[in-house]
């Protein structure tokens, strides 16, 4: 991929998703710059041969000289979603941080392109009013700070019918969703914003919907499937030892008609104000879920309150797109501690919006190492015990109570 340019010809480098703000970028920088325009999409999920296929048509025939599809699913798991899992992390409560997450990734390997290229000049097509101008531009700064960062559709305030006219009336190919709607897809889900999602009101029409169309209308009977984790980390599907980026692809593919994992999430922007995105993230769902039962099986109690504050700061550094902060790197060590002895299988039960955790084993669980039975019988304890320890364990009480008497 290495090639040096004349000054001149320098080309500029757009990240590109084929959606209609980086369309509308080829040749619009092509003619506002009159330099050529080579487009890269890094594939961090989401791209089957068939799109990938019709991203580079697409990029050929907008006018980019050059493009190019770098396959970035192995290490978008390894250097994010691995974390993400083993944190339970979501925004808001609810938001698995479907498509923000990979930004970073995506950056960082744009940086990295742009210098075997030999070119200066990076351009994307996030808007002003969004989270992922920040996530870019804070890791291209910190990566490549020489690197300069072309951003028309922030900077000049484009608005997408303006987009979509500028691409008819040259005759240009014009994305599937058009104007009406921005999708982004990728491993951990797909987002979807529209004009329903700039209110707090109401949610998108069943036809926006990516993966989950008709889920429930025309619903599917219930499935049952057995998950399997080493250390944390997605291992089998089914009995079938798989590659964790597969694992997650194959859930989506089965738990995505079922409706699971569909949600619109209202929160904080990086920039401050609220925002508000549909989301489908059935792989995500369905492991946050399984990994969080098979964690409490067989975590301490400490353990896993330690674990709990520093999962939130973490998933606000990703999200903001502090990723390369150090402070994220001493996050993980403990999230990688914490997870030696979270290895077992998870039985999960798929119906119509929901991914039902059935029940769990492991090697290591807790549970299974008590010779008590909750509810049932004493094991390494008498009565006697713990009728001492229920008035030991109300003492502080007892105290403060008598303190207080003697104010009267």
């Amino acid at each position: 991929m290495t090639a040096k340019f004349p000054s001149g010809d320098e080309p500029i480098l757009l990240a590109f998703s084929g959606g209609l703000d980086t369309s509308f970028l080829v040749p619009w920088l092509t003619e506002t710059h009159g330099r050529p325009v080579i487009t890269v999409t890094v594939d961090t999920g989401g791209i089957d041969p068939a799109a990938a296929r019709q991203l580079a048509a697409r990029s050929e025939a907008l006018g980019a000289v050059a493009h190019h599809l770098i396959e970035a699913r192995p290490a978008y798991f390894e250097q994010v979603l691995k974390f993400l899992i083993m944190g339970n992390v979501r925004r808001g409560q609810l938001y698995p941080l479907c498509v923000g997450a990979e930004r970073v990734l995506q950056a960082q390997t744009i940086a990295q392109i742009a210098l075997e290229l030999g070119t200066h000049r990076v351009a994307h097509g996030c808007t002003a009013a969004g989270n992922d101008q920040v996530r870019f531009e804070v890791a291209l700064r910190t990566l490549a700070p020489n690197l300069e960062i072309i951003a028309p559709v922030r900077d000049r305030a484009f608005k997408r019918p303006e987009q979509l006219e500028f691409l008819e009336e040259r005759k240009l190919p014009v994305p599937p969703y058009g104007a009406a709607y921005s999708v982004n897809r990728g491993l951990w889900g797909v987002t979807i914003g529209g004009k329903e999602t700039l209110t707090s009101l109401g949610s998108i029409p069943e036809s926006a919907w990516v993966l989950s169309k008709d889920a429930f209308s025309n619903p599917r009977p219930p499935q049952r499937h057995l998950l399997g984790f080493e250390r944390g980390v997605p291992s089998s599907l089914d009995g079938a030892a798989l590659p964790a980026v597969a694992i997650i692809e194959k859930l989506e593919a089965l738990a995505g008609p079922f409706g699971i994992g569909r949600g619109i999430h209202l929160g904080d922007t990086v920039i401050g104000t609220k925002g508000r995105v549909a989301f489908e993230a059935p792989a995500a769902e369905i492991l946050l879920n399984a990994h969080r039962e098979l964690e409490k099986l067989v975590l301490t109690g400490r353990q896993a309150r330690i674990k709990d504050t520093v999962t939130q700061p973490y998933g606000d550094f990703v999200h903001e797109g502090q990723h390369l902060d150090p402070a994220c790197r001493d996050i993980e060590a403990l999230l990688v501690s914490s997870q030696a002895r979270v290895t077992g299988e998870v039985a999960v039960l798929l119906r119509p919006g929901s991914a039902f955790i059935e029940g769990v084993s492991s090697p290591h669980s807790l549970m299974t190492a008590s010779k008590g039975v909750y509810g049932e019988a004493a094991g390494e304890w008498t009565p006697a015990y713990a009728l001492g320890y229920s008035k030991i364990l109300a003492l502080p009480g007892i105290f403060h109570k008598r303190a207080g008497e003697k104010l009267r």
